[in-house]
Formats: C-alpha cells, structure tokens, sequence
C-alpha cells in the first residue's frame, strides 16, 4: 500500500494546481484527528490563501470540516424551520428579536450561535447575561423546547465540525484568514451540519464588518450560495450595512434590554427594521405569499406582544429569569460606573468607525480578544446617533457603563472619536445592499 504524503497535496496547491475532493477530504480529516501536524496545515493555509480554492475544492473542504464531527437533524418539529446566521457585527441584536419574532409567525427556529470574538459581539454572551439562561442544550433539548415554544437559541457543540474549530484558530494564528473560500467553508460548514427548512445569510458590510464593502460581502454571499447549491441546501443571503452601529447598545447586558425595547414596541430603527427585513424573507420563503403581507405581519407581532411572549417562553425555558422582559433593568447586571457620553462637536455624522466602537465597548470588559475570555456581561457602552443625524455640543448621545471612572473616561474618548461629523447634509446608507435569492 503507497503511504500517504501530505506534502503533495501541499505542493500541487503551492504550484496552482486543482486539488480531487478525496485529497482535500484526507487532509481535512488528519488534522482533525490530529495526524497532522500544524506546519503542514499551515502551508495548507496558505497556499489556498495565495491561489485560490474553485467552488468543488471549497466544496469538498466544507463537507470534510462536517465529516469531522456530528450532524444534528431536529427531527419532524411540526412546522418549517429556519436558521439565521450572521458574519458579525457591532450591536447586532437581530437574531435575539429574530427568534421570537419568527416563531411568533409559526415558523421554527432551531439557532446555534457563537460567541463574541475581536469587536463583534456574541449572541450566548447577551443571552447569558439574563440570570440562570442556559446555552448548553443538547440537540433534543432544543428539537423539544422549539416544538413547544418554537423557538430555541443554543451553543454549538464541541462535536460538532471539530475541524473547523481547528483550522480556524490555525488560521487566526498565521494570517490567513481573509480568504472568502476559507471563510464560506468555516461559515457553511456549520450550517450545514445543521438540518433546516432554511439558511438565511446576513452578510455584513462596512467599517464594523470584516467585509469592509458590499462588494466583498457580496462575493462571500455568493461562495457560500454557491455551497449550499453544492449540498442541496435551500439558502438565501443578504449583504446589509455596518457602516455604523446597527442598533444603539454595544454590551451583552444592554443588548438584551434593546431586545426587549424593541419586543415590547417601544424602540424603531435600523435593528428592528432588519428583524422585520429577515423574518418576512423567512415567512415568504417557506410559507408562501408576498414579502409586503410578510412585512406587515411581522411588524404587528411586534407592536401586539406575540413576539415578546415567544421570548418571555424561550427565556423561562432555558432556565432563565423570565421577569427580564417586565423589568430589564431590574434583572440584567449594571454596571456601577454610568457616565453620560456628552458630544463635544457639533456637527451631522457623516461616517462611524464602528469597529473602534466595538473595540471601546470591549476594553470595558464586554469582548474578548481570544476565545475563551472572559467577559463582564454589565458593561458596554450606548451610542444613538446614525449616520445623517445632526448632533449639538452638549448633547447626550449615549453613555458609557463600567466598572471604574478611569473605564469610563477612556471609553468616552474612544467612542466620540469615532464619529465623524460634518456641516452638509448626509444620505444615510440602506440597510440592505443587496438580496441574493440563492
């Protein structure tokens, strides 16, 4: 029998070559199992960085990374189901408004979600900022929890695409992360190791996305289109902004105050049109009629508590306090340090560095540089003017919530530097730049 080499798989994609799916299969797989070693993978890495891997190579990658651990299958749950995923951003709270809402709608929403890594937040780290909310169910707890409440937001497991947690932080760890076929498998892999009705992609854009225009997120929405065709996975994706904060709180405890905000009707804006945005595209895909009716139908669930009472379920389902939705600022840790984020400009904001937002936000505690961090789930910060806004000296944008005056005094720095003001008038920018149907 010829003993394997990984070199030449190495090699031929060194010198440009096309690899066959059983070479990349193999590969995948020994370093999974860890027959392989991290130098081999790394020059790996990096060839496919430097030459490119085609739609069957990234392909065959992404079901290697599946092969590589468990798949989850829900089972019949009695309704379509869906999961949402999205490639990070700065106070993205739409899958924590998107669950229940949906659900409300009569769909299913069975989400594994990650947690926050660099400046973008983590959906477990709000989630487990509610007093005793659980994240570690088990796949039928979840195929459980969502036939009754219809709706379930879990971890994912260790088991689950363990290759990919492999090659990622490999990849964090020798500069070869900017590769969209790299980032499709990572992205894809997961999702589909996971049986839905549904993938919905919210591909991010802007200067608090790791694609920094539409343009590259349109061609990662695509690579990872072109992976669910591959599997026969219906998919669908959409490239929105994150030119500047999606909603106004950057903090796992004040993201799930908006949520509730939002939930109970209270608070508009671009956060809440995006929920709405994605679960109308849900409600239009798997159950048929138009994208307005699905519009409408979303935005009355909102206003008439349905949506709220979804989440007040799933939250009392998942073992945590769920008087959360009556008084959030009596249940959510705070922060001891609340200093008002004063404008010292005036101006109309024209442009926002939202990844130094997110960064500010996480020096205080609420991010983590490497996975495993912990994180003080009370501080963040609150930032609400958007881009076309006018804003007056004096004026209160926000605040800053931290643990001491000196948190708080950096943090202030931080955030108002990261706006940009001028004296014309500025067109916001859409919140959804493109649709890609799949």
């Amino acid at each position: 029998m010829t003993r394997w080499d990984p070199r030449a798989v190495i090699a031929a994609k060194r010198d440009g070559g096309t690899l066959a799916p059983e070479q990349i299969e193999r590969f995948v797989l020994a370093y999974a199992r860890g027959e392989l070693g991290d130098g081999p993978a790394a020059a790996f890495l990096m060839a496919a960085l430097l030459n490119g891997l085609d739609d069957g190579e990234t392909l065959a990658m992404t079901e290697a990374m599946i092969a590589s651990g468990e798949t989850v299958a829900f089972g019949d749950l009695g309704r379509p189901s869906v999961d949402k995923h999205s490639t990070g951003g700065v106070a993205d709270g739409v899958t924590l408004v998107f669950a229940p809402l949906t659900a409300a709608l009569g769909l299913a929403v069975a989400k594994l979600s990650g947690r926050g890594l660099g400046h973008t937040g983590g959906t477990l780290d709000k989630l487990e900022a509610i007093p005793g909310f659980r994240t570690d169910l088990s796949p039928a707890e979840i195929a459980q929890q969502v036939r009754a409440v219809g709706c379930a937001v879990a971890a994912q497991s260790p088991a689950l695409v363990p290759a990919d947690g492999a090659l990622y932080a490999l990849r964090d760890a020798t500069a070869t992360v900017e590769s969209i076929p790299l980032i499709a498998a990572s992205v894809m892999s997961k999702k589909l190791a996971v049986a839905t009705d549904l993938i919905l992609l919210d591909v991010k854009a802007g200067s608090g996305a790791f694609m920094r225009t539409p343009d590259e997120a349109r061609s990662l929405a695509s690579a990872c289109l072109a992976l669910a065709r591959g599997a026969e996975r219906p998919a669908a994706a959409a490239v929105t902004d994150m030119s500047q904060p999606l909603g106004d709180a950057v903090g796992n405890a004040l993201d799930i105050a908006e949520t509730v905000a939002i939930l109970r009707g209270e608070q508009r804006g671009r956060l809440r049109e995006l929920a709405v945005w994605f679960t109308a595209r849900a409600v239009e895909r798997l159950e048929g009629g138009s994208f307005e009716d699905a519009l409408a139908r979303a935005g009355a669930a909102l206003d008439d508590g349905s949506a709220l009472d979804r989440f007040r379920r799933m939250v009392q389902a998942q073992g945590g306090d769920p008087r959360v939705v009556d008084d959030p600022v009596g249940v959510l840790p705070r922060a001891p340090v609340v200093v008002p984020l004063l404008a010292d400009r005036a101006g109309i904001v024209s442009a926002v560095a939202t990844d130094r937002i997110g960064v500010a936000s996480g020096a205080l505690g609420a991010g983590r540089l490497r996975k495993g961090d912990p994180i003080d789930p009370a501080v963040g910060i609150v930032m609400r003017p958007k881009i076309g806004d006018r804003v007056e000296v004096g004026e209160t944008l926000g605040e800053v919530h931290a643990r001491t005056d000196e948190d708080a005094d950096e943090a202030i720095i931080d955030a108002l530097a990261a706006l940009m003001l001028v004296e014309h008038e500025v067109e916001p920018p859409p919140l959804v730049h493109d649709w890609l149907p799949g």
